[in-house]
């Protein structure tokens, strides 16, 4: 079920000023709230817009959450340099400041990286028994199928089978439908699973307060891989750590968030 072409879903129209205008796209959305990692990805394409450089890192506050439709990016450039260009951006809707973010723009590497710690023991396909989560209801697990195709290893996903015994780590596959990904891709796959406290039977919306996306490398073509995980739930709040992989096995994104969770488990 393939929805709107991905980059058209991140469409910026340059005002002046340093000001966008942008529609946020139903199909980045669950019910009419737009996918938090698509708004950090909306954001820094407009921080890019007439800069060379590329997203490293993109750390933003969720202040309040806005609806599908029209919305004003505004940006401002805190610090330019032919290394290191560092910019605000703020997503405003109906006068008020939803999402306010920091872009650092710098050149990514090309070269293999002089160590790294992954996961090995993913496969880099998802594998036949992988959930097929465009196959569900847009409000469900999934939630994003006309965004992006998305697979789930069933194993260590207890939320699957009404268990609340897993441990808060979760394994997917992802990829844009249209295109092969790109950095803001990654940088959306970092905040693309449901939230790991479905193993522990919380279930329902789990807003982003703080997320931070660290860009390493441009991802080949592919599945790209995310690993999830959680350190700590204390009341309603939890912690979200998600490496994202591309075909290679190299990393490309790394991303961590405070979220929160409804206390009360479904029955």
């Amino acid at each position: 079920m393939n929805g709107t072409a991905f980059l058209d879903t991140l469409a910026v129209r340059p005002l002046g000023d340093g000001t966008f205008a942008a529609d946020l796209h139903p199909d980045w959305a669950v019910a009419d709230r737009p996918h938090g990692g698509y708004l950090l990805a909306l954001l820094t394409r407009a921080a890019m817009h007439d800069d060379a450089l590329e997203p490293t890192a993109v750390s933003a506050q969720f202040l309040r959450p806005p609806k599908v439709g029209p919305v004003l990016l505004r940006t401002e450039q805190l610090k330019a340099g032919r290394t290191v260009t560092a910019v605000r951006a703020v997503l405003e809707q109906s006068g008020q400041a939803c999402v306010d973010a920091t872009i650092t723009l710098a050149e990514l590497p090309d070269e293999d990286p002089a160590y790294a710690d992954l996961p090995s023991d993913m496969p880099v396909n998802p594998p036949p028994e992988a959930v097929d989560l465009s196959k569900g209801d847009d409000n469900g697990p999934g939630g994003l199928s006309r965004a992006c195709e998305m697979r789930l290893d069933p194993r260590g996903a207890g939320f699957l089978r009404g268990s609340t015994d897993e441990p808060l780590r979760l394994r997917l596959w992802a990829r844009p439908h249209d295109v092969q990904p790109d950095l803001l891709f990654a940088l959306i796959a970092g905040d693309l699973t449901m939230p790991v406290t479905f193993n522990l039977g919380r279930f329902g919306w789990a807003p982003t307060v703080q997320l931070t996306g660290l860009l390493r490398a441009r991802p080949a073509n592919g599945w790209l891989r995310l690993v999830v995980e959680s350190k700590a739930v204390h009341g309603p709040w939890f912690d979200e750590d998600t490496l994202v992989i591309d075909s290679t096995g190299r990393l490309v994104c790394q991303a961590r968030q405070l979220a929160l969770s409804p206390l009360r488990q479904r029955n």
